[in-house]
């Protein structure tokens, strides 16, 4: 569990955030989308400190289906809760699917981040040596 520490820390960023009355967030200026932009850039952070805990955890970085599909997984059950909150106890707020969707390309994100950093750096996870291949 001790891997994933950052990956939880955010997770409760995202709860608290997810929690606030909208007339919270009135004095941050605000353009057409930025809901969705910040649903996106939340998941995306998120992923990416899944993965890290994960590569942490396994104690190498290889890439690996199996680490993908529970990363993928525990993001998308993370993302569906939020919303379910949003929808049942925080009811000021809106549960949206296009928020779902956002959370989804944020996940996706993060996934390539991921993959697409392994294709260009070999890491040794014990160590924290990057090695550009």
């Amino acid at each position: 569990m001790k891997h994933y520490i950052w990956a939880l820390l955010w997770a409760l960023v995202i709860l608290v955030l997810c929690s606030l009355p909208s007339a919270a967030t009135d004095s941050v200026p605000k353009f057409p989308g930025i809901d969705k932009l910040v649903h996106a850039g939340f998941f995306f952070v998120f992923t990416v400190l899944l993965y890290y805990g994960a590569i942490r955890r396994s104690g190498t970085s290889a890439p690996s289906w199996g680490i993908s599909i529970k990363v993928i997984v525990f993001s998308s059950l993370f993302a569906l809760f939020t919303e379910y909150l949003q929808w049942k106890i925080f009811t000021y707020r809106s549960a949206e699917a296009w928020d779902l969707f956002a959370d989804a390309v944020g996940t996706g994100m993060g996934v390539f981040a991921y993959l697409l950093l392994h294709n260009t750096y070999g890491v040794n996870a014990n160590t924290n040596e990057h090695i550009r291949k």
